[in-house]
């Protein structure tokens, strides 16, 4: 394929508040495709198309492909690029408004699925939004930044666990599939990127009882690192007494960092905090 060509026609210039990198090698796109692991029965929604180079390999394989693209000045290089596709469809629109379910439903499908080369700028904010609003995705594979892609996957204890790898491993199954050298993208971006699965969960063996209260509870135990969980923890304002009581109940040490809990302790905490809350 040749990229550079296709932007040069239609006179198009990189966008770098929109964090535009495209790829430009066929055999990674088809390794993401494999990954995605879509088949003919899959409506699949991308986010952020771009010039068009992993559209067009996922519709080689999908039932049906919706990409949703907020640079109109990629409308034209999308459409004429995607043109032999009838199972595509173009919605000019932002990521972080658009009803995906209701995008997918238009094709019949109650569950579909994700593909992206995210922006590393709203990386975080799209997936967050994905899995915290409830969409119907089963899966999410998407292109990241390599050093977001070991946060996701990280495991507890580690550098790199922090609460965005608490809150996906919550509404989701994390694997990284492979990393990306930047010379695979035009133009090429300064670090290099990986891609990342996650797989939806339809049913959570861990429930928080109420999500808002997990979400601060996860924010506070990492909002200073080097802070024990007795201290980390007064930010929530619960009763000195009521926050030993509950740790002692969920069977953590309050010496601990907010770092060595798993997903499973922080929901068992913050649902022994819920209780104390409702009964107070």
């Amino acid at each position: 394929m040749n990229i550079s060509e296709d932007l040069k026609k239609h006179n198009f210039h990189f966008k770098k508040k929109l964090g535009q990198n495209f790829i430009n090698d066929d055999h990674l796109l088809n390794k993401i495709v494999a990954a995605a692991e879509v088949n003919g029965d899959d409506v699949v929604i991308e986010i952020g198309p771009g010039a068009a180079t992993l559209t067009a390999a996922l519709a080689k394989k999908a039932k049906q492909v919706i990409a949703v693209e907020i640079d109109q000045d990629l409308y034209p290089i999308i459409k004429e690029r995607m043109a032999d596709f009838a199972n595509f469809e173009l919605v000019c629109g932002d990521a972080m408004k658009v009803d995906f379910d209701e995008l997918a439903a238009k094709y019949g499908a109650k569950k579909y699925k994700i593909v992206a080369n995210l922006p590393y700028y709203i990386t975080t904010p799209i997936v967050m939004r994905l899995l915290e609003e409830g969409f119907q995705a089963e899966s999410i594979v998407i292109m990241v930044q390599k050093e977001v892609a070991e946060r996701f996957s990280a495991k507890a204890g580690t550098k790199a666990y922090g609460a965005i790898t608490v809150a996906l491993n919550y509404y989701g199954e994390v694997s990284q599939a492979f990393n990306v050298p930047r010379s695979m993208f035009t133009p090429r971006p300064e670090v290099d990127s990986a891609v990342v699965c996650i797989k939806c969960r339809q049913e959570r063996p861990l429930k928080a009882d109420d999500e808002q209260l997990w979400r601060s509870l996860v924010k506070a135990a990492f909002s200073q690192r080097r802070k024990t969980l007795n201290n980390a923890l007064k930010a929530l304002n619960f009763p000195a007494e009521a926050l030993k009581e509950a740790l002692a109940e969920a069977n953590i040490d309050p010496s601990r960092r907010g770092e060595t809990l798993s997903v499973e302790e922080f929901v068992r905490l913050a649902n022994i905090l819920n209780r104390k809350k409702t009964l107070a």
